[in-house]
């Protein structure tokens, strides 16, 4: 069908440019076009640079924090220019406009993190240098390894293996449902969750519209996933009642099996030295439990640990 004569988009989806985010596009376009029997091209993917993107020599938190990924996208959704935001939610701020939604979240991908470089945490090469631009990741190498270097790495999958490859690391992380999406599998080591705590919301696609838009929220609602959606709500309670920024050196984990929520998150003092470690089991919404972890995790924090956090606001 040629774009003369090709039906207008039931729906506009927008999305970074980078391979992964357009990867992510895809996959919503696909699951949108399966619920409802669309032709592929009644879904459009309309992308957009991010602030994010632009400037790669800094960590996040220095020039803007995760709103540099959201932004540009945000307007956008403003405008009306786009219906729907296809997000990494791992990216997406704790605090979000009143008028946006999460109209749908995709089946969870692999949560877990890869290692690239090396078979496993314990094998990295004494002294080395890692390549990373996140708090939590950085901070949870030191816990284990402080006899490792860490240097800022930032950019999208591909530039980050160019710059190990090119020797600016000895091994760095990349998140293990992203190598998934772009075909790249082989490519590093999961790291078992027992013995590495991933980022909250990690694997995660979120489609955010704003909430007045009852077109898109209806669409969307066909591929929302239950269980992945009570996941990702309760790890955004924990980031929200702990004040957690991109600055924040914070890992969780929630796991949906039968109704019920086991979480377990830990908080790090930036240079690894320090760590605290709580568990919490709750059914779905039931975010009181949250609440409890998070102040239990804030009451037993270390003076290396408090300032990168601020408390939560009242249940």
């Amino acid at each position: 069908m040629d774009d003369a004569t090709a039906p207008d988009p039931k729906i506009r989806l927008g999305t970074r440019n980078s391979p992964l985010a357009m990867a992510q596009a895809h996959e919503t376009r696909a699951r949108l076009c399966a619920a409802h029997g669309w032709d592929e091209n009644e879904v459009e993917l309309v992308p957009v640079v991010a602030s994010g993107d632009k400037v790669l020599d800094r960590p996040l938190s220095e020039i803007g924090g995760k709103a540099l990924w959201t932004k540009e996208l945000d307007v956008w959704l403003r405008e009306g220019r786009i219906d729907v935001a296809v997000h990494s939610a791992k990216d997406v701020e704790t605090e979000r406009p009143e008028e946006f939604l999460f109209a749908a979240t995709l089946p969870r991908a692999d949560r877990r993190d890869s290692l690239v470089g090396a078979e496993s945490i314990a094998a990295i090469p004494q002294g080395a240098i890692v390549g990373t631009s996140a708090p939590r990741r950085a901070a949870q190498l030191l816990n284990l390894r402080p006899d490792c270097r860490v240097v800022t790495f930032r950019g999208n999958v591909a530039t980050r293996l160019g710059k190990l490859e090119a020797g600016e690391a000895d091994v760095t992380f990349l998140a293990a449902a992203g190598l998934d999406r772009l075909g790249l599998s082989d490519v590093g080591t999961p790291l078992q969750r027992d013995g590495w705590i991933p980022a909250a919301a990690q694997g995660v696609i979120a489609l955010e519209t704003l909430a007045g838009n009852d077109d898109a929220r209806r669409a969307l609602a066909a591929i929302d996933d239950a269980p992945t959606r009570a996941e990702l709500e309760a790890e955004r309670a924990l980031l929200a009642r702990l004040g957690g920024t991109c600055h924040s050196p914070v890992a969780a984990l929630c796991e949906y099996e039968g109704g019920e929520l086991s979480m377990r998150a830990a908080l790090f003092s930036p240079d690894g030295r320090e760590r605290v470690e709580g568990k919490a089991r709750f059914t779905v919404g039931e975010h009181g439990a949250v609440d409890d972890l998070a102040d239990d995790l804030l009451a037993r924090a270390t003076p290396g640990i408090t300032p990168h956090f601020r408390q939560g606001h009242g249940r």
